[in-house]
């Protein structure tokens, strides 16, 4: 009787360690992120009154910090176990997972380009329900702020969209003392100015149109973020093919990886 044999029966090292490599950083990756999403929860006191969750209006950065560490995490675990291991079950899920990613990345951009108009339209929803919400939570507070600041824009359209807040309206019952005006993040600022003007925004929107132009920035986020992306198109087509190499890498490690490790099983 005759028995076939591969030449080289043993689990490949440098496959091995190379995987196991590649995966401890995006596991330590994914255990700062939550660590970093959970001390942001317990510094709004999320942690104390989970409730706090449910009442807001608007979106939370921290969940987008939790599910990315979340899902970073288990995928590291995953690649450092199946390799050190050999546990083809977890290797194969590593792979899958990995490899959906990177399908719903695809499906993502080819949709939108095609429903152009569609993305803009659900944009500009999305970031108008934020301006409502803009003093419920401080991380979108700030995330909003950094959006305005660096792009030197105002509102989803434009400054009046800060109507649609509960502090900023201009409505003649409003209280608020920032009634009528707009964030700091608005403001057409000198960069001398070592000390930021949280008030440079006060009553603004009570001054005449034709002098708002003076204080703050006329032009919508929308329209900065479509100005924005033609100038950076490279630099996104570059991150978008590094992440995808990086998906792949991992994908074919993990094959790899598995391939041997069938054919040593196969063996005995």
């Amino acid at each position: 009787m005759h028995y076939y044999r591969y030449e080289n029966t043993e689990v490949s090292c440098c496959y091995k360690y190379l995987m196991f490599s590649y995966n401890i950083i995006f596991w330590l990756a994914g255990a700062a992120f939550i660590a970093v999403g959970f001390w942001a929860w317990s510094e709004k006191g999320v942690l104390l009154d989970l409730t706090q969750v449910t009442r807001l209006h608007g979106f939370d950065p921290v969940w987008l910090v939790l599910a990315v560490g979340g899902i970073t995490f288990i995928l590291g675990f995953a690649g450092c176990v199946g390799a050190l291991r050999e546990n083809i079950c977890l290797l194969k899920f590593f792979s899958g997972v990995i490899g959906f990613i990177f399908f719903l990345e695809l499906t993502a951009a080819v949709l939108a380009v095609v429903f152009q108009s569609e993305v803009r339209v659900w944009i500009n929803d999305f970031f108008l329900t934020n301006v409502k919400a803009y003093r419920d939570d401080i991380d979108l507070q700030n995330l909003i702020d950094s959006l305005q600041r660096t792009n030197h824009c105002c509102g989803a359209q434009d400054p009046k969209d800060w109507d649609m807040n509960v502090y900023f309206n201009c409505n003649g019952t409003n209280r608020s003392r920032e009634r009528c005006g707009v964030p700091f993040s608005c403001c057409i600022t000198d960069p001398a100015d070592s000390v930021v003007n949280s008030q440079c925004g006060y009553d603004v929107r009570s001054k005449h149109k034709s002098e708002w132009n003076n204080f703050i920035y006329m032009k919508g986020c929308i329209a900065a973020l479509e100005d924005w992306l033609p100038r950076n198109l490279y630099t996104v087509a570059i991150v978008f093919i590094v992440i995808s190499l990086l998906q792949m890498v991992g994908i074919y490690l993990a094959r790899t990886l598995i391939s041997d490790i069938e054919k040593s099983k196969f063996n005995y």
